[in-house]
């Protein structure tokens, strides 16, 4: 996964837990909150692979800084090319999940496990 040695980094992996298995090609956006302007910028938008990752860690290196991000999972995306969903009005829709990097050299690991009524995240390894 270009593993930075002695470097940080951010990963995400995204799981459907309502077939059991990756959820491939979802779009996830990385946004970077700037606190002195109190303002969003987009850091990258991505897409998920057959295993439900991204190819290549979404910070590492020199992009690795430290500040407050905010992931974006465009999940109603996913369920609707999926046929899963069947109201035009689905329950989720992007799902947000804002953190807190405090350590350059930490491997920050957001795993995000979807079902189309609800998802759970955590700190991963």
């Amino acid at each position: 996964m270009g593993e930075i040695i002695g470097g940080g980094r951010l990963t995400t992996h995204v799981l459907d837990t309502s077939i059991g298995r990756p959820a491939e090609n979802m779009v996830i956006e990385l946004w970077k909150y700037r606190s002195i302007s109190q303002t969003h910028v987009k850091v990258l938008e991505c897409e998920t692979n057959k295993d439900g990752r991204v190819d290549h860690p979404l910070l590492d290196g020199e992009k690795m800084k430290i500040g407050q991000y905010e992931l974006l999972f465009h999940v109603a995306d996913y369920f609707e090319s999926r046929g899963v969903l069947q109201d035009e009005l689905p329950f989720l829709n992007v799902v947000p999940v804002r953190f807190t990097i405090s350590d350059r050299s930490a491997h920050y690991h957001v795993p995000l496990l979807i079902a189309p009524g609800g998802y759970s995240t955590y700190r991963g390894s």
